[in-house]
């Protein structure tokens, strides 16, 4: 299951990419959870505030990220996603699951395919428990 993980985070970064993949971890929590300070950021993502300032630098000097004063604290900064951003986010899983979806059509024999979509079934029926 690594390695299948590994190959599919290799599969949907394209080669000229200039992120890596603590930026795009970072830049998912923008997305979902909303602005937030370098030190929330930190605290998130379970690495030193110097880290995370460096992260975000990286994303904002390629316009994943915008920053704007707190309102509750003009001392702090908080950073959000911008719509490049949040394109990147969103187009990393559809490129994971085209690669799949490619492989699996191309290199499983009929009775995989079959199996994993058996799998896929008993999983989904895990989820809904």
């Amino acid at each position: 299951m690594v390695r299948l993980r590994a190959r599919l985070r290799a599969e949907s970064a394209p080669e000229n990419r200039s992120w890596s993949w603590p930026q795009v971890s970072t830049l998912n929590r923008l997305v979902t959870e909303g602005p937030q300070s370098v030190s929330a950021l930190a605290t998130a993502e379970h690495v030193r505030p110097q880290s995370m300032a460096e992260t975000v630098a990286g994303l904002k000097e390629q316009g994943f990220v915008s920053g704007r004063k707190d309102p509750a604290d003009g001392r702090r900064v908080l950073y959000s996603a911008t719509d490049t951003g949040r394109e990147l986010v969103s187009r990393i899983p559809e490129e994971r699951e085209s690669w799949l979806e490619g492989a699996i059509s191309t290199s499983l024999s009929a009775t995989e395919r079959r199996t994993i979509a058996a799998a896929v079934a008993i999983m989904e029926r895990l989820a809904e428990q």
